[in-house]
């Protein structure tokens, strides 16, 4: 079968498109036909050898895609052959068929395109579990979300405006602005022209924020930790910035404000049910229309390095999507 490779942790330039093997089910995975595959940030990452993590070499990259179940394991219940289906994995993706453990894979419902539910379970994944389990967000509350036209945050502003929060998104360039806005934020700050102390205590009468969603890092986020509202709670979700910053701790104490890490991934594989539980929910506000994943642009196979250059160099909004069948 048709898949794209990395044979070396070099970046995207190095992937190449070959044949492989098709994998085979475990006792409690599902073999899928992929129609469609999301290109992340962490994809990027991955192949660059700038992850956490790195999967033995070679191996197909592909953290999330969808389609139709070809094969189960003995041990799978929750699917049949034939079941449209999204899911979510470390690697993979970039193939005509791919490998998923049982729980990281959802149901899609009746209407919803291969397309879009390629593009819900690791951004909405993330912005859900940052927004409703970790930080437990409360109609009316202020949230500042950084990276906020980029996959992840561009999903956390749709999500932010279903949960009735006031959100006020942050950008990079003036162009994503009319984006982050038609998704729901009431304010856009562009932090490379503006001053961020000074317009978010304007826009917040001087409170600060309740909710900071970073995906930046580095002095973006060491600002955000000096902008918090008492009692509020900082999430870094990411360092697209490839800075790890540093808060001086007598900053949470003096506004009783809570850092509060995000990993999804890693909350996914300790409670599966309940990521199960959450993977449910989204594709459901999908098919109701309560959020709505924006494509930047849907192109072939062969163009999946490319796809993630542009990931990494900034110029995507939203995702870009695989067609893969």
């Amino acid at each position: 079968m048709r898949a794209m490779l990395c044979n070396s942790f070099t970046g995207p330039q190095d992937l190449r498109l070959g044949e492989i093997a098709e994998p085979k089910p475990a006792a409690d995975e599902i073999l899928i036909d992929v129609h469609a595959a999301s290109v992340s940030f962490m994809d990027q990452l991955l192949v660059s050898g700038l992850y956490q993590m790195r999967p033995p070499l070679p191996f197909v990259p592909g953290t999330e895609a969808s389609g139709v179940v070809a094969a189960i394991g003995d041990n799978v219940t929750q699917f049949v052959p034939g079941d449209r289906v999204a899911c979510s994995s470390w690697t993979g993706g970039y193939a005509e068929r791919m490998i998923a453990k049982e729980s990281k894979g959802v149901h899609l419902p009746d209407g919803v395109p291969f397309e879009a539910a390629a593009t819900v379970l690791h951004v909405y994944g993330t912005a859900y579990y940052a927004l409703v389990e970790r930080a437990q967000a409360q109609a009316g509350e202020t949230v500042f979300i950084t990276g906020a036209a980029g996959g992840v945050g561009l999903a956390a502003v749709d999500l932010g405006r279903h949960l009735d929060l006031r959100v006020i998104a942050g950008v990079g360039s003036d162009d994503k602005a009319a984006l982050v806005r038609r998704y729901g934020a009431s304010e856009v700050i562009n932090y490379r022209s503006e001053d961020l102390r000074d317009r978010i205590k304007s826009i917040t009468s001087g409170q600060g924020i309740d909710i900071g969603f970073d995906n930046v890092g580095g002095t973006i986020l060491e600002q955000m930790a000096r902008l918090m509202n008492w009692g509020g709670r900082l999430m870094p979700i990411g360092f697209t910035s490839g800075a790890i910053p540093s808060i001086p701790m007598n900053l949470p104490l003096l506004k009783n404000y809570a850092i509060i890490g995000v990993f999804v991934g890693a909350w996914a594989e300790r409670f599966s049910a309940e990521a199960a539980r959450m993977n449910d929910t989204l594709m459901q506000l999908l098919a109701d229309g309560k959020i709505r994943p924006h494509i930047d642009r849907v192109v072939p196979l062969e163009d999946a390095g490319e796809a993630m250059r542009a990931v990494a160099n900034r110029t995507v909004q939203g995702r870009i999507v695989l067609k893969i069948r």
